[in-house]
């Protein structure tokens, strides 16, 4: 993002404000992540979305923990991060908005994964400048890692980075803190359709679908059903409530032509701002 961007989200934060979501944004963090070519866990181009992520969450002015560690694969130990931007509220309870930035390795093809991995992760990275204050809650931005599988979906080869962090927030203590977790995958399609996935918390599907119907966003949310694996079934396994905001009806997934000119800044600003609107009713 250039200089110009940087002054403003500046001024915003030096002026004590919320900032409002922007679609725009979002959809630069798109292309940048995109720019960096296909990024699949352990490569040179995930290292820099890493650099990028890291650096976005910082200059938003979140505290940055990253969990390296590595995952047994099929094709052997790989090198993994997870990152973390935390925005302390009045208490230590966390609201745990979360996406994966990794794409799927291809060898048939380059696969940049405009909107898978790079919606979700773009939806994180605005919302961490947005929501610059909570009233209650800890805010944690929450980037994974290993999402895809490495060679064929299955328990064991697929949610690596939840998977680990799930586990680690368990042993260490954690994992009680969190009071609602909700993750967002797949959600550029223009043609916006975030499922009502039915592994998910009914509660806060609930509070989503109220902050959609009051933004005037209904149509683009909970009209059809259908039950997905993701990052949110190792926290729902551990007793985390938990929502998945996916749509999984586009055309281009896990294809060559998922770029940037896929995704669409509205659909991004649509989920966006749902979540954020959805934040105080979670709190209560």
């Amino acid at each position: 993002m250039g200089t110009l961007l940087h002054f403003v989200l500046l001024l915003g934060l030096l002026a004590g404000g919320s900032l409002p979501f922007s679609g725009d944004r979002a959809y630069r963090d798109v292309q940048k992540l995109t720019s960096f070519g296909p990024r699949p866990p352990g490569s040179k181009a995930i290292a820099k979305a890493q650099d990028y992520i890291r650096s976005e969450l910082r200059r938003s002015g979140l505290q940055v923990e990253e969990i390296d560690f590595f995952a047994q694969t099929p094709a052997g130990a790989l090198p993994m991060k997870n990152i973390i931007g935390k925005r302390p509220g009045k208490r230590t309870q966390v609201v745990l908005l979360a996406g994966h930035y990794d794409t799927k390795l291809f060898r048939e093809f380059p696969f940049v994964g405009a909107n898978d991995g790079g919606s979700s992760a773009a939806v994180l990275l605005e919302l961490a400048r947005t929501l610059q204050s909570s009233s209650q809650f800890t805010l944690w931005f929450v980037f994974f890692d290993g999402e895809e599988a490495i060679r064929e979906w299955s328990p064991t080869d697929s949610l690596y980075g939840s998977r680990h962090l799930a586990e680690r927030l368990r042993s260490d203590g954690r994992l009680a803190w969190i009071r609602a977790m909700i993750l967002v995958d797949l959600v550029g399609d223009r043609d916006l359709q975030v499922a009502r996935e039915s592994h998910s918390t009914p509660w806060l599907v609930s509070l989503l679908r109220e902050s959609a119907e009051r933004l005037g966003f209904g149509p683009h949310f909970f009209q059809r059903e259908y039950a997905v694996e993701d990052d949110h079934i190792p926290f729902l396994r551990l007793g985390v409530p938990a929502v998945n905001l996916i749509d999984l009806e586009y055309a281009f997934w896990h294809t060559p032509e998922d770029t940037a000119d896929k995704v669409s800044p509205r659909s991004l600003e649509m989920v966006g701002r749902v979540i954020a609107s959805a934040l105080p009713s979670i709190e209560k």
